[in-house]
């Protein structure tokens, strides 16, 4: 499988028709909307392909702790008001607690100031009171002050400093900022938070009896999906007079549904195939069970629709590289039986079933990859045992391991630039991928073949010749006239800098090892500790291996869970997309209708 061949359709019909071939659209299924006009200017105008406050709402009632009994069925049940009244609760419910906190915080300033009440502005001839908490080693300070100035009270800390001014007090006249203490005395502020407290129980209690409507509106929220679709479809239509047009990318074996349904529907429709301006949405097809490599592809960096299928690829090297981080089969065998603790709940859908497929992928090139480098929760099987025999690398071996990792980089980003060497087979600019792939071959070749000989000579000469191929062909830049073959060339001289990118890049992998050996190192210490204690405590020694074995092992475990899927995938996503991606796609978006699941 690969990436979906596709066909640009263009429908058109009476604009009075509008909603109903867009509904149509809807119920095929098949179509990637292409907008036929710019977006509304106010952002807030634009609508969204889905049921965006729909699904606020959802989360908002679902964020309550006790829920009430569900309402199962209600015939008079109306999703959208059911939204509206929810989210209108949820802003009152912010308004409110962001009055409560504003009143806490102002009683909080002003009560040691007691209950202040000021009398009418004009009664002080134009003068206000100007209020600050003054620390008493800065009290030293009022001295220097000529304004009017009395200390309310004093505690163990501060001075409560009344100043009287017309206008502001400068910033720097005390080593403290003023305090705002409002026109309301502290009864009335108090009088208004138990107000706002009260009001707080009763919005709660309104947002816990909607729980009840969590079941009914998730139901819903398919319904409510199709809507929001409907509404985002209507503004990518061009609309002329009583024309509508509506453009979009079909899959090259769902094109004669369309055709069918334009028959039927009587409207014009033109079938193109992608001009070379065009640019294609990416439809990765893959059987259900890869559902998760085609995941991974479009999860970093969505493939160009004229590039290749990465989904095979990034399944098998994420295990492989998770495998070798994690590097160790005890720690594979725990993870294999989490995955089978819970295999028949994984498999109640097929996207759970596809994850499941990877998990047990990762698991098995775990177990497998220990049973090779022989670690078994750190510690080595015996020799002349049947794991043993299996045991062909040691992770201590730091020159083998290294050029394992060194290989493993070559071949990954070789197969990057030979994919996309295949997708660009029609044009001369595969010959400078071909040529990378000459370029790490021999510099891999001629690192190893340390003692020169005929090897280092082919390596040398690989060199060249992948050198050359790299600047004749790596300039797309069209030729017109003689001076352009001039800049294709110092196009082709510029691309040879890449080489430093590729060695940075292969040297990634050195990560593989490094990170392995890491998780090696750590649960073999935490087995030494253990048998320390074992041997260092009679009685209480046993507890304390067992808790030494427990903590250390399930933090190690973790650690490399960790390392392995972040590194695993950092090396799939930045150094193997920066070879075998250089363009970024969209991804194929159908408009479809949800099914609405009872």
């Amino acid at each position: 499988m690969s990436i979906a061949r596709l066909k640009k359709i263009t429908l058109l019909a009476a604009l009075v028709e509008k909603q109903a071939i867009l509904e149509g659209l809807q119920g095929l299924g098949c179509m990637h909307l292409t907008p036929l006009r710019t977006p509304p200017a106010d952002r807030e105008k634009e609508a969204s392909p889905r049921a965006e406050a729909a699904y606020a709402a959802l989360r908002f009632l679902k964020d309550v702790a006790r829920k009430r009994r569900p309402v199962l069925r209600d015939p008079e049940f109306d999703v959208d008001r059911l939204v509206e009244r929810t989210l209108d609760l949820k802003q009152r419910l912010r308004a409110a607690t962001d009055r409560r906190d504003f009143l806490v915080q102002r009683i909080a300033a002003i009560e040691p100031w007691g209950d202040l009440e000021f009398p009418p502005h004009e009664t002080l001839a134009g003068y206000r009171l100007w209020f600050y908490v003054l620390p008493l080693r800065h009290r030293y300070f009022l001295e220097s002050v000529e304004l009017p100035w009395q200390i309310v009270r004093e505690d163990r800390r501060f001075a409560f400093t009344v100043l009287i001014a017309k206008e502001e007090p400068p910033s720097d006249l005390l080593p403290v900022p003023r305090t705002h203490v409002g026109a309301l005395p502290l009864a009335e502020l108090k009088a208004q938070l138990e107000d706002v407290e009260v009001e707080l129980e009763d919005l709660t209690a309104e947002r816990h009896a909607l729980t009840r409507f969590i079941y009914l509106l998730s139901l819903n929220l398919a319904e409510a999906d199709n809507r929001a679709s409907l509404s985002f479809a209507a503004q990518q239509t061009r609309d002329d007079d009583a024309i509508v047009a509506v453009q979009g990318w079909v899959p090259v074996d769902a094109v004669g549904q369309v055709e069918g349904y334009a028959r039927e529907s009587r409207l014009a429709c033109l079938i193109e195939d992608p001009g070379p301006d065009d640019s294609p949405p990416t439809l990765i097809e893959q059987p259900q069970r890869m559902q998760a490599g085609v995941d991974l592809s479009n999860f970093y960096q969505v493939p160009a629709y004229r590039s290749w299928d990465p989904s095979v690829l990034l399944f098998a090297s994420f295990s492989l590289f998770f495998a070798m981080i994690l590097a160790d089969a005890g720690y594979g065998m725990v993870l294999l039986g989490g995955l089978l603790a819970f295999w028949r709940k994984l498999g109640r859908s097929a996207e759970r079933r596809a994850y499941r497929l990877l998990g047990l992928s990762l698991c098995a090139c775990a177990i497998l990859y220990g049973a090779v480098v022989g670690s078994y929760f750190g510690m080595t099987p015996d020799s002349g045992s049947i794991l043993a025999e299996i045991h062909l690398v040691d992770l201590d071996d730091f020159e083998t391991m290294m050029r394992l990792s060194i290989l493993i980089g070559v071949i990954h980003i070789g197969l990057a630039n030979a994919m996309l060497a295949y997708a660009r087979r029609r044009r001369t600019v595969a010959l400078s991928n071909l040529g990378w792939i000459g370029a790490c071959t021999g510099g891999m070749t001629f690192w190893l073949s340390q003692d020169g000989g005929g090897w280092r000579t082919a390596s040398l000469a690989l060199l060249a010749l992948s050198a050359a191929a790299v600047v004749l062909f790596s300039s797309q830049r069209p030729v017109h006239r003689a001076r352009d073959r001039i800049w294709r060339l110092t196009d082709g001289l510029m691309s040879l800098k890449g080489a430093m990118n590729a060695f940075a890049d292969i040297l990634s992998y050195l990560r593989l090892f490094a990170l392995g050996l890491a998780s090696a190192s750590l649960a073999m210490t935490f087995n030494e500790l253990a048998q320390g204690a074992l041997e260092s405590l009679p009685g209480l020694g046993l507890l304390a291996a067992l808790l030494i074995l427990i903590v250390g092992h399930a933090l190690n475990l973790g650690l490399s869970l960790i390392s392995g899927i972040v590194h695993g995938l950092r090396l799939n996503f930045i150094e193997f997309f920066n070879w075998g991606f250089p363009e970024e796609g969209t991804a194929f978006r159908r408009f479809a209708r949800k099914e609405v699941v009872p």
